[in-house]
């Protein structure tokens, strides 16, 4: 959530924001009364209990009619600071309240729109020319079941459409990108970690993600357990409630877990093979640092997804997205976009986000710098998901007779497999 001075010091702006988004600006001056009620409730909760204190001093040392009216006078305060001490808490409530539903705010050179609005910042790599080698490409699922490597067929018949069987050399090759994913991000600095894929409401809250995400999520009602869709959510609940010193800043994390999605409101896209499933593995870079220093990590992270898909010898562009399709964390969001050759376009493979300070005030998160302590920012950035790395690799890299040429930096996770090669039938 955002910083309440800032939006009474500056309620234009936040105004602004939200009309970028696309969401409710009248949100902004709700929580600006219900945030002056809540000050001057406390101010006047204040009030009534310094007059009841200096009362209290006065009534033992009365008598007589003196007394009584002090005795009076007492029972109305009484009254008064539990009526005002009820106002506090209900100003207080209504306050948190609208202020989890502002997003954050928009980063100023965000393209203002929708889903279709990005900018396109960069593009990698050119897309095979498939006709002058004189080759129809296949897709990633027939490629896969040459291989022997997917298996939607049964993934649909024991779990229901969306899930899927990797097996033989697909099984290999998420193993294989894994472990070339965490190799570059343990040799860039971050720590790896096994994240739990269950986490409590106050995990999935602080993170956002029961915003705008919520028809998203899978919950476990008898548990009150939420499945995670990304290892974001873990990694940002990692350190909740505590206080980081400053000099142990950048913490940089890199997360491995299953993430699971309902996929709500995607009937009819990408129904086929992998693209689209309801659950995948994941390596995800988490960071916590200065505010002064979150955009510059920004561009890091964003550098380091680069040099991952180029690793991966796959042709990608480089995309700043729309403030309509930030998500309510993110002030600011570069994808990377690879080039599926059966589609005939780019669809995101990574993505990585600037939440400034708007997670680490939802989980309480600070950092102290001396005697100072101040809300810190947090980052996330997607290395590699995997099914979707799979389709890209599969399209890009097939070869007319079915086999497909594996990327150089996978060989040594592979066994010094150059070529995966359809199985006999």
């Amino acid at each position: 959530m955002i910083d309440l001075r800032l939006l009474r010091e500056d309620p234009d702006r936040v105004r602004a924001s939200q009309r970028a988004r696309g969401e409710d600006v009248g949100i902004v001056d709700a929580l600006l009364a219900a945030d002056e009620r809540r000050r001057s409730s406390s101010v006047r909760f204040d009030e009534l209990r310094s007059e009841q204190k200096s009362l209290g001093k006065l009534v033992p040392k009365a008598s007589g009619d003196e007394k009584a009216e002090l005795l009076k006078r007492a029972g109305e305060l009484s009254a008064a600071v539990k009526a005002a001490d009820a106002e506090q808490d209900a100003a207080a409530e209504e306050t948190q309240t609208l202020l989890r539903q502002l997003g954050n705010l928009v980063h100023p050179d965000v393209p203002v729109g929708g889903e279709d609005d990005f900018t396109v910042l960069e593009t990698v790599g050119t897309p095979r020319d498939f006709a002058a080698e004189g080759i129809t490409p296949k897709d990633h699922l027939e490629l896969g079941e040459l291989l022997g490597a997917i298996d939607t067929e049964r993934g649909a018949k024991v779990s229901g459409s969306r899930f899927y069987y990797l097996t033989g050399v697909g099984a290999l090759l998420e193993f294989a990108l894994v472990n070339a994913a965490m190799a570059q991000a343990t040799a860039a600095g971050f720590t790896p970690v096994l994240t739990p894929a269950l986490v409590k409401p106050k995990a999935m809250e602080g993170t956002g993600f029961l915003g705008q995400a919520a028809e998203d999520v899978y919950h476990l009602d008898k548990d009150d357990l939420y499945l995670v869709g990304t290892s974001e959510v873990p990694l940002a609940a990692y350190h909740m409630d505590e206080i980081l010193e400053a000099e142990q800043l950048p913490r940089r994390y890199a997360g491995f877990s299953s993430c699971f999605r309902r996929e709500a409101g995607s009937y009819g896209k990408d129904t086929r093979g992998i693209f689209r499933v309801h659950q995948f593995d994941k390596v995800e870079m988490f960071v916590y640092t200065t505010p002064e220093e979150a955009e510059a990590e920004h561009q890091r992270l964003l550098e380091w997804e680069k040099q991952w898909l180029t690793s991966l010898e796959l042709p990608f562009r480089v995309v700043d997205l729309a403030s309509g399709d930030l998500g309510s964390s993110a002030t600011r969001k570069f994808d990377c976009e690879a080039w599926i050759p059966t589609q005939g376009k780019y669809r995101e493979l990574t993505s990585t986000s600037n939440t400034t300070e708007f997670q680490s005030r939802r989980l309480s998160i600070r950092m102290r710098e001396g005697k100072k302590v101040r809300p810190l920012a947090t980052l996330n950035g997607t290395l590699c998901a995997v099914t979707r790395t799979i389709v890209a690799i599969l399209e890009n890299h097939q070869q007319a007779d079915g086999s497909v040429r594996v990327p150089e930096v996978l060989r040594p996770f592979l066994g010094g497999r150059e070529v995966l090669a359809p199985v006999a039938r």
